[in-house]
């Protein structure tokens, strides 16, 4: 009989992937563990295995694909020539819909996503939702509708309360808490360490070139965009019949921003591209932006690994943050005391994926400066 190999859920926020690599063809045999696709998400490149021995009989996607989970991507059969289920013939890029909505297509439901939109409140041209009419309601200027109804109010309330919806940095945080709560098993360590010599290289790097600000936090940043992926701290771990570990080819450097009441992430894409200064340029250009509440939506997504500061509250000697979504490290940093005692450098890490001494090794380097490590 027939086996269907579907395309499996990587990210609990994807519902859809990008096909990049296909290495079999059809007539091929392939045995239990063998690689047949690999599929792209927002945080990483995974390979999907063929979960028994078989051929190929029929791949029904083609590399470049936006494809649902779930959806039959290719057919195994116990001999070359096994006839293909009828079924098997759907459109590879029929989509996953948002709950109560069955007729998105593929670049449509990528737009919703993106937008933070309600597909059901956007008129339709056609039986099924597409991706221009998402962008006409956009031009439109109307006010988008909230994805969900408004909660109902618990009875064990203790009074009668005012209620409104999440702001987007509200939303963010509270997405990035409900993960940490459902999937990292969270744990917390520090190290203590003298942070004259970071003082020292902060100066001489804001003198260097002319700088009207110290550089320290972003300058601790980058030292940890370079320490991440030789200390396997660049990555997650994926959830499933069969759990992996993904290991991100890049580094996007999230760094929290406290802007009045809003707490931001804003994130430095591809920041292992970049040098030293043009990080330092990069991040300072962000924090502005966040200040002043402009951060576009793709500048606060997509962290690999986080860096947040409580410096400016200078009374503050530990905080334990929270992981970003799909990291296993967030970095936490404080002023040094006053009185003389060494300063702390923190970490929230996912010890689903890292140890306590791969974190105090990694924290250990990131407390002296690049030409002062060891």
């Amino acid at each position: 009989m027939a086996l269907p190999v579907p395309i499996p859920r990587v990210n609990n926020n994807d519902d859809v992937v990008k096909i990049v690599r296909i290495p079999v063809g059809v007539g091929d045999a392939v045995h239990a563990g063998d690689l047949v696709f690999e599929v792209e998400t927002e945080k990483a490149v995974v390979g999907i295995e063929a979960e028994q021995d078989g051929y190929v009989l029929a791949i029904r996607c083609a590399i470049g694909d936006t494809v649902a989970v779930g959806t039959t991507a290719l057919w195994l059969g116990a001999t070359p020539d096994e006839p293909v289920p009828e079924e098997a013939a759907a459109t590879p890029a029929a989509q996953e819909a948002p709950a109560g909505d069955t007729a998105v297509t593929a670049k449509a439901l990528l737009l919703l996503r993106q937008h933070s939109l309600n597909a059901n409140a956007i008129p339709r041209s056609g039986p099924r939702l597409t991706a221009a009419d998402v962008e006409a309601f956009l031009e439109s200027g109307e006010p988008p509708a909230p994805e969900e109804p408004p909660a109902t109010l618990p009875r064990n309330l203790p009074a009668a309360a005012l209620t409104r919806p999440l702001t987007p940095p509200e939303r963010g945080l509270l997405s990035t808490v409900v993960w940490q709560r459902e999937n990292a098993v969270a744990a917390y360590l520090e190290v203590e360490y003298d942070a004259r010599a970071w003082d020292e290289y902060a100066a001489a790097f804001a003198k260097e070139r002319r700088l009207l600000f110290s550089p320290l936090l972003s300058l601790l940043a980058y030292r940890l965009v370079r320490l991440a992926p030789e200390h396997h701290a660049n990555g997650t771990v994926i959830e499933g019949a069969e759990p992996s570990l993904a290991t991100y080819q890049h580094v996007n450097l999230g760094f929290t921003v406290q802007a009045g009441d809003s707490l931001y992430l804003c994130v430095v894409d591809l920041a292992d591209t970049l040098d030293e200064a043009a990080f330092v340029a990069r991040l300072g250009e962000l924090q502005r932006r966040a200040v002043a509440h402009k951060l576009a939506p793709v500048e606060m997504r997509g962290a690999t690994v986080g860096f947040t500061s409580m410096a400016r509250w200078g009374g503050v000697r530990r905080h334990v943050p929270v992981l970003p979504p799909h990291t296993a490290l967030m970095v936490a940093h404080t002023a040094p005391p006053a009185d003389g005692r060494p300063a702390v450098l923190g970490a929230t890490y996912d010890h689903r994926m890292l140890t306590g001494f791969d974190v105090v090794r990694l924290l250990q380097k990131l407390a002296n400066p690049p030409k002062q490590a060891t």
